[in-house]
């Protein structure tokens, strides 16, 4: 077994409304789409029109500055709507299923015979190639580069955050499949990030040519980009991939069928719901037959893809993130509290002792999406640091951020960090400071200037 990585820092956040372990079936839903907001630094350009028919599989738009990158259909069907926002900018692309499902044709055969040419082709046809991540920036992955290395985490620290062990049930041949085309893309390692002390996946037991690593401690241990800092930290210069273990089981099928398989399980958990649990789903589904008779107050709920620190709020007749294995639907917090701060605060979950809370440590909590507060201040507390699990030092980076040094930037570690790894410092923030957004300004700020 490999050396145990220890993350002293960090914050477990316990939330009422954990997914049971049973996965049931969901029910078909007659619209699905993908969303081109889910993927940064995408440019889309439509290559079908509305009333065109589509296979699974038949390409929907590609991404205009690179355009081998194709965005693929997840049904059979008809391409019903294209939904714009401000200055027409594609928000949603919206199909119809029908009821008889088409399949198009890929190559197909063990990835480990191929070269590395075919099987990148294979994955920009099959739309595919999407569900590679590229740092630094968090973008969608260069074909033409050549990664330092791919991680996967096996594992999901996050609130609510979905167990493996039901999602990859009975996926350990595609799993292997997976890893096996990702090796031909790369000339370092395949890194597999697991939790100590918890038996391994058989999905992600005796996968060939793979560095295992094992980690210990709070959440963001999951995240990947904690991972990576620990194993090896990025420098300028540096390219790394990383993919979801749902996402590489979806390679390897392809590799297995030739067919693009959109079927993905996700989590339905959060104290909003009523029976949280695990549902066998399709990528991009609506999420209106998902929630039917599960929301306990349809009124007062916010309905989240992905987690509670990183996902995207999302409506009841909205669709599930690209990216996304987690719906998590937990109290609306529109009201105020007066003197709230002098209270005992038995029911409030606090990082610090400010409240009594803190003598309840095993508690599971009803957290609602309340600000407590107004934005205010920037000021030096210390709090980030007690959660931020990388040697950076996130108000400094921050800061240069806001005053656009890139020099300053990259010296504080930029192109190690995306937004999922400081969600929890926005979380803890006594001046209510959009973390993530300044974050992500910056990266974008990097990526326009280093191109």
């Amino acid at each position: 077994m490999s050396k145990v990585i220890k993350i002293k820092k960090g914050l477990d956040i316990k939330l009422k409304g954990a997914a049971e372990k049973v996965t049931v079936i969901a029910e078909s839903s007659d619209l699905y789409a993908i969303k081109p907001p889910d993927f940064v630094g995408l440019t889309p350009k439509l290559c079908t029109k509305p009333g065109e028919k589509v296979k699974v599989g038949t390409p929907v738009f590609f991404d205009k500055n690179r355009p081998s990158i194709m965005f693929t259909s997840p049904v059979s069907g008809t391409l019903k709507e294209v939904r714009r926002g401000e200055r027409r900018r594609i928000l949603e692309v919206v199909i119809e299923a029908s009821k008889d499902q088409d399949y198009e044709e890929f190559s197909s055969g063990n990835p480990e015979g191929m070269t590395e040419e075919v099987v990148r082709d294979n994955l920009l046809k099959s739309g595919l190639w999407p569900t590679i991540i590229q740092r630094p920036y968090g973008v969608l992955a260069d074909p033409e580069a050549k990664p330092r290395s791919i991680y996967i985490s096996g594992f999901d620290s996050s609130p609510l955050g979905v167990d493996y062990d039901v999602i990859l049930k009975a996926e350990e041949a595609s799993m292997a499949a997976g890893v096996a085309a990702l090796q031909q893309l790369t000339d370092g390692k395949v890194h597999m990030g697991l939790a100590e002390g918890y038996p391994v996946n058989k999905a992600f037991d005796k996968l060939k040519n793979v560095e295992y690593h094992y980690f210990k401690g709070k959440h963001p241990a999951g995240n990947v980009g904690i991972q990576i800092h620990h194993i090896e930290p990025m420098n300028k210069g540096d390219i790394v991939w990383t993919l979801s273990p749902q996402h590489v089981c979806a390679i390897g099928k392809l590799f297995l069928n030739g067919k693009l398989n959109p079927s993905i399980t996700i989590a339905i958990a959060g104290s909003g719901i009523s029976k949280p649990r695990y549902v066998k789903t399709m990528m991009g589904t609506s999420l209106k037959p998902l929630l039917a008779n599960m929301l306990e107050e349809p009124e007062s709920v916010r309905i989240i893809s992905g987690n509670v620190l990183t996902g995207t709020k999302v409506e009841a007749e909205g669709f599930l993130g690209y990216y996304d294995a987690l719906l998590s639907v937990i109290p609306e917090g529109n009201y105020y509290e007066l003197f709230g701060w002098v209270m005992p605060g038995l029911k409030k979950f606090s990082n610090t002792r400010a409240f009594f809370s803190w003598l309840r440590p095993g508690k599971e909590w009803e957290i609602d999406t309340n600000l407590k507060g107004g934005e205010r201040a920037f000021v030096l507390t210390g709090q980030y640091n007690k959660v931020f699990p990388m040697d950076i030092l996130p108000v400094h980076l921050l800061k240069a951020i806001l005053v656009e040094d890139i020099d300053k930037m990259e010296q504080l570690g930029i192109y190690e960090v995306l937004e999922e790894d400081m969600a929890l410092c926005e979380f803890v923030c006594t001046s209510k400071t959009d973390v993530q957004g300044i974050l992500r300004n910056g990266l974008d700020l990097m990526r326009k200037e280093m191109s």
